[in-house]
């Protein structure tokens, strides 16, 4: 009978529209979860049959996804690590380089007002001249450890570089695991649903780490490749990243035999933040200070050797330069006593016209290759002022790189997030539906008993 099978076609239909809301709702709280529904469709009757229908059946489990919001989110991950992984490196610069205890425009100070106090007091004095000696050690103490600082961080950008390259290799190979799944599910009728979810939660922690292009595929899959247009993966095939060359590390890209160089300050993501901090941020400070330390070496050295010291004899350096130490880049000379600071610019022990000249390096300049031609009581100025720059433009895009990523995720979740009561309202529609069939039913058995008993 016609009434037994349409109504039995609607107690399966609404049984398996029942078990998509109740996976929904089981799955309320798990992240990426993309919410699910029975799509319903009428049977046709048979041609030329005079009946009203064949019932109804599942076309699909068909997922509540918006391609659109879905790659707007990963963009906004991409857009977010890149400004988040470098924010704690400014914050802690600006902190060291800013404090009055530590920085180098104290230090600075320090020595010249050493060498002020000599001028005006008495330049034969041996504990003022010991002031200098110590103002001079406490100086380099500054440079080295700013420069320290700057090692410190280098390391820790490189260290975690190459663990986002071990991270990312993990996940990108776990992406074309799941294509390749998608694609057998899709072949085979099964509900790959799941796998989707994973493969989308993927994707989403690799454009954290690194801006991606995502394109889909007929057959499910998903290709990735990075927004330099390089291939991570194909289908179930996937890329491998590698990290070479020690402190000076390069970026490669081997997929298919093949082996790309990578320039990873393009790269976005946290990847290409980090490297960008690197080369735009913290190598041109490292070098700024440097240049400093030289250069106030080279004129407080240059001037002392044109001055005499206590006992006649030509001056001697005060400072020792070293480029490319990591931990002594400046020091005063090994040995050096007070009786050796040529103050005197006649031979005499009481002549100060070499220690004026000295107090006046202080208003002289130099020239640093990313600021320019500065005074050198104001170039650690410039140094901060340039990073809180840097700092103030990263907090700005931090902050709305954070508002598009809330925003991203708030539209995908409008589009696939479950709604609890909406969820709520399926289950009453689907178990009265249900219940209506299973009353038709009854009724098509107590038609068809009459029937047997009028035949009887």
């Amino acid at each position: 009978m016609s009434i037994l099978n349409n109504a039995l076609s609607g107690a399966v239909a609404s049984q398996l529209a029942l078990s998509a809301s109740s996976q929904n709702i089981a799955n309320l709280q798990t992240k990426g979860y993309t919410r699910q529904s029975a799509l319903l469709s009428a049977v046709a009757p048979a041609a030329g049959s005079s009946q009203a229908g064949n019932g109804v059946r599942v076309t699909e489990l068909m997922r509540f996804s918006d391609s659109y919001k879905t790659q707007q989110m990963w963009r906004s991950a991409s857009d977010l690590g890149t400004h988040s992984q470098t924010q704690p490196y400014l914050t802690q610069l600006e902190k060291v380089m800013g404090d009055d205890t530590a920085s180098l425009s104290s230090g600075v100070d320090g020595f010249f007002a050493a060498l002020n106090s000599v001028a005006g007091v008495d330049p034969t004095s041996t504990p003022l001249r010991q002031q200098v000696v110590t103002a001079a050690g406490l100086l380099a103490q500054r440079f080295n450890s700013m420069n320290n600082v700057y090692n410190a961080q280098l390391q820790s950008v490189r260290q975690q570089r190459s663990a986002l390259v071990d991270s990312a290799n993990t996940t990108i190979a776990s992406i074309a695991s799941l294509n390749a799944q998608i694609a057998n599910a899709n072949a085979t009728g099964s509900n790959p649903s799941a796998l989707i979810d994973a493969r989308d939660q993927a994707i989403d922690s690799l454009a954290s780490q690194m801006g991606l292009e995502v394109s889909d595929q007929p057959d499910g899959t998903r290709n990735v490749s990075l927004k330099t247009g390089q291939s991570l993966v194909l289908g179930g095939v996937p890329g491998k990243l590698s990290v070479s060359g020690g402190a000076a590390q390069t970026f490669s890209l081997t997929f298919a035999g093949t082996k790309f160089e990578l320039d990873t300050t393009r790269a976005g993501g946290q990847l290409g933040g980090l490297s960008v901090y690197e080369q735009d941020t913290l190598l041109p400070l490292q070098q700024g200070v440097a240049e400093m330390a030289q250069q106030i070496a080279d004129k407080v050295n240059t001037q002392l050797q044109a001055g005499y010291a206590m006992d006649g004899s030509a001056g001697k350096p005060l400072f020792v330069y070293n480029p490319g130490s990591t931990s002594n880049m400046l020091q005063v000379a090994d040995g050096y006593q007070t009786s050796d600071l040529a103050f005197s610019g006649d031979g005499k022990p009481g002549d100060t016209g070499n220690l004026q000249q000295l107090v006046a390096i202080k208003s002289q300049t130099i020239t640093m290759a990313k600021i320019g031609t500065v005074l050198i009581s104001d170039a650690d100025t410039q140094l901060v002022g340039r990073l809180a720059v840097d700092s103030q433009q990263n907090k700005g895009a931090l902050k709305t790189a954070q508002t598009m990523r809330d925003q991203a995720v708030a539209d995908w979740q409008s589009t696939s997030g479950v709604n609890q009561d909406e969820e709520a309202v399926h289950l009453v529609e689907y178990q009265n539906m249900y219940q209506a069939n299973m009353k038709v039913m009854s009724v098509a058995n107590a038609l068809f008993d009459a029937t047997l008993q009028m035949m009887g």
